[in-house]
């Protein structure tokens, strides 16, 4: 083999982020406008959650139990799912009850115990934002479709970064600024690989990060930890698919549950002597399987999205004893680090900062998507899709083949997309000639 010419590899290059953003752009789009909403999941519990916080009070609070009951009574056949810690004293008492596999979150006044609200957790512009990003509302299919696209989204960002560097270029004009007294396509094109430019880096890092969600990538990266042994505890996250971030207990608190003679009042007590960051829940012991053992104690976790400032604590349901207490240091080294990247690409690791640029990349992903398709649309010819040709008769050097092969070992569902395209190319179009004129606008 022999090492491609650098013209060469910019042709292959250009053929590829074509290929790329003709897939991945549409979700792009939508996974940018889905993930915007979801920055703002903080704020917008806080306003949900704003008729509740400040309840009038003229005697003291009924007991935790008391409250559950009231809970279990508002829901016919509910099962006791978790209790979460108030934080304050007039605010209601939120508690999340099981009937069948829904979900509901019932809100009851801390003294009348009149039920204020019920919410089924499995509806509400959050949940649709979710499961929008996380599965295209179809399941586990759009979770594989989410990870192709996003697979596909890595290699056009890189794609992009490679076409993007100036070769004849003189002047940073259409480099790092655009020309804006430009017109047509030219003045897409600035806009398109300046904006992109910009936010190369942070689309990179939300594209990486997100994979530990991913059900095909993160099935076999937890895996392989079983196998080395670094899946020391239950994971921090759930991956697409599941219902939501209590998906790990829905399934065994909906189980029989363990008779305790420690009641519910005794562990809020001593839960709110822990001091974690709210919103902290409160499950109870269940004879379900949780994390491949029995969840024989009462379990206090932090749910913060901030996930550095997670906890969890274990009360003996027979005692009360405080059996263990696992904060956010003690998890292993890779837990730790994709617990920092899912709080950065939540928007919740530093802030309000966060957000600001959790909400400009994801307009800058729409602003590209946008500009990449009226390039396309000014430069295709009339019925033809206008994809780049191949190179003829290209020899690939051993490095490049190397480059591929370690993508696709890295991105299994880009993998497997590479060999169905192959494919197709070598069989299907070679063999149809409307097909490959309609793709190339050539004979």
């Amino acid at each position: 083999m022999v090492t491609m010419s650098a013209k060469e590899l910019y042709r292959i290059l250009w053929r590829w982020h074509f290929y790329a953003g003709l897939f991945a752009l549409p979700f792009v789009i939508i996974l940018s406008l889905s993930g915007a909403v979801y920055l703002f999941k903080p704020q917008i519990d806080a306003f949900n959650d704003a008729p509740f916080t400040n309840l009038a009070l003229n005697a003291p609070a009924a007991s935790a139990d008391q409250q559950l009951a009231a809970a279990l009574a508002a829901v016919p056949n509910a099962t006791f799912n978790a209790y979460q810690l108030p934080q304050s004293s007039s605010e209601a008492i939120q508690i999340l009850v099981n009937q069948g596999a829904t979900t509901y979150r019932v809100y009851v006044h801390p003294q009348t115990l009149h039920i204020l609200q019920v919410n089924n957790e499995h509806s509400g512009l959050l949940k649709i934002a979710h499961d929008i990003h996380g599965e295209l509302l179809l399941g586990k299919t759009g979770t594989v479709l989410v990870e192709l696209a996003a697979s596909w989204a890595i290699v056009l960002v890189l794609t992009g970064m490679y076409l993007w560097w100036p070769r004849n270029t003189r002047g940073l004009a259409g480099v790092l600024y655009p020309r804006l007294s430009l017109k047509g396509r030219l003045w897409w094109k600035d806009v398109h690989s300046v904006v992109g430019i910009w936010s190369a880096t942070l689309v990179l890092f939300l594209l990486i990060s997100g994979l530990p969600w991913a059900l095909v990538w993160g099935s076999a990266f937890k895996e392989v930890r079983t196998i080395t042994g670094s899946l020391t505890q239950s994971q921090d996250w759930v991956l697409a698919g599941q219902h939501n971030e209590h998906a790990e207990h829905l399934s065994s608190h909906a189980s029989a549950q363990m008779s305790s003679p420690i009641s519910l009042e005794n562990i809020v007590q001593s839960a709110a002597q822990l001091n974690f960051v709210y919103p902290v829940l409160i499950y109870p012991p269940s004879d379900g399987n949780l994390a491949k053992r029995k969840a024989v104690h009462w379990t206090v976790k932090s749910l913060a999205q901030n996930r550095p400032l997670r906890a969890e604590a274990e009360f003996n349901s027979q005692t009360g004893a405080l059996v263990q207490k696992t904060v956010f240091s003690d998890r292993h080294i890779i837990d730790r680090i994709i617990g920092f990247g899912i709080a950065a690409h939540e928007g919740q690791l530093f802030g309000w900062f966060n957000q600001l640029l959790g909400l400009l990349v994801a307009l800058s992903l729409i602003i590209t998507c946008v500009s990449g398709f009226f390039m396309w649309h000014k430069r295709k010819p009339q019925n033809s899709l206008g994809a780049p040709t191949a190179v003829a008769e290209l020899k690939l050097g051993y490095g490049f083949l190397a480059m591929i092969s370690c993508a696709a070992v890295l991105l299994p569902l880009l993998g497997i997309s590479l060999i169905i395209l192959f494919i197709v190319e070598k069989t299907l179009l070679a063999r149809w000639g409307r097909a490959r004129r309609w793709l190339l606008g050539t004979s």
